[in-house]
């Protein structure tokens, strides 16, 4: 009889997050599940790993599904390197990570910790996906993503994913009904004009507050931006390997060694 697929579930926003139940329950109807998630939210963490300090893995029990469940003192990159190297028996089949409160499209995946957990899955060569869902409240409505995130992930498990490749998921927040189908796109060209916001705490002292807003510098309709905001899942792959490839023969004309 042939072995179920072992499916890694982790994320950014925590273990208890309502996105991650939802997804552990979507894949309970595809493989054996290992969830190592952090034990509180992680997010904008990035590829962040922990060095200077200690870290802790505690088995925990949150519901009454099949799945085995870690809590990790750790960022959602911790998480996939102590699955791999201390509680799974096995390479995983599959890694999932979300479903994350909130978008991780065009230049939100460089800061996402839901997508730099995928990133880590796929750099050990397991094919990986990053889903998030278009609403950063807690109380997320997850039902209308159920059957989208199902077929994206049973066909990664039939079709697997070539080296180096992970996928970004981004989901509209409609309903069921209104969203329009999956579409193929690339990162749009946008990002975040931040300020800070500058206060004095009682003492005297200064302290800053992070804000800022997304603008979309692309016009194209091939990508994610214009996909989620027509009502369609977006779907980009994404490669880990940075290397400006086109540029090498160019750098190459520089002389630098003259």
């Amino acid at each position: 009889m042939a072995k179920k697929p072992l499916i890694l579930v982790t994320n950014d926003d925590g273990i208890n997050a309502p996105g991650i139940r939802t997804l552990i329950s979507i894949m309970n109807t595809l493989g054996d599940v290992v969830v190592v998630a952090p034990d509180s939210p992680q997010s904008g963490m990035g590829h962040a790993v922990t060095l200077n300090s200690t870290l802790y893995v505690e088995q925990v029990f949150i519901d009454d599904g099949l799945q085995r469940e870690y809590s990790c003192s750790g960022t959602p990159v911790d998480c996939v390197k102590i699955a791999i190297r201390e509680i799974l028996d096995r390479k995983p089949d599959l890694c999932v990570s979300g479903i994350n409160h909130g978008s991780n499209s065009s230049i939100n995946v460089i800061y996402s910790g839901t997508m730099s957990a995928a990133v880590e899955a796929g750099i050990e060569g397991i094919p990986a996906i990053g889903f998030s869902l278009l609403d950063y409240t807690w109380n997320a409505h997850f039902e209308a993503s159920k059957p989208f995130v199902k077929k994206i992930a049973e066909t990664v498990l039939k079709e697997g994913l070539p080296d180096g490749i992970v996928l970004n998921v981004n989901i509209p927040n409609v309903p069921k009904d209104y969203i329009k189908g999956i579409k193929i796109a690339r990162q749009a060209k946008a990002n975040w004009v931040e300020e800070f916001d500058k206060r004095k705490n009682p003492q005297g002292r200064d302290y800053y507050w992070l804000t800022g807003k997304f603008v979309n510098l692309d016009g194209g309709n091939d990508t994610d931006e214009w996909a989620l905001e027509n009502n369609y899942i977006s779907l980009v792959p994404v490669q880990f390997d940075l290397t400006a490839h086109h540029l090498i023969k160019e750098l190459k004309t520089w002389n630098l060694n003259a």
